[in-house]
């Protein structure tokens, strides 16, 4: 029986999301919202049912006089990760 793939995972930018933070140890906003091209209110509200899921982090802070928000994946992310990419294997029958 194939497992259910993780609804908060499944949408596309989420998923985008995750996947920048798999790939680095923390990403600002601006870079995740230069490379998903998603809209900064859309990218908001997607982090932050990431964050509400305890899939990331979010940190706000100032670079000099600049704002600046970076996100981090936790364990708990990185985890459900891994689960949705192996019940994503299963359904394509990948090993």
């Amino acid at each position: 029986m194939l497992k259910e793939l993780n609804p908060l995972l499944h949408s596309q930018l989420r998923l985008a999301v995750m996947s920048i933070l798999m790939n680095c140890e923390k990403a600002s906003f601006v870079y995740i919202k230069q490379h998903t091209q998603a809209t900064a209110g859309n990218l908001s509200v997607q982090l932050d049912k990431l964050q509400a899921a305890g899939y990331i982090t979010i940190e706000k802070g100032f670079e000099g006089k600049k704002p600046l928000t970076t996100c981090a994946v936790t364990d708990n992310g990185k985890a459900a990760f891994e689960e949705y990419v192996n019940a994503l294997r299963d359904y394509l029958d990948v090993k």
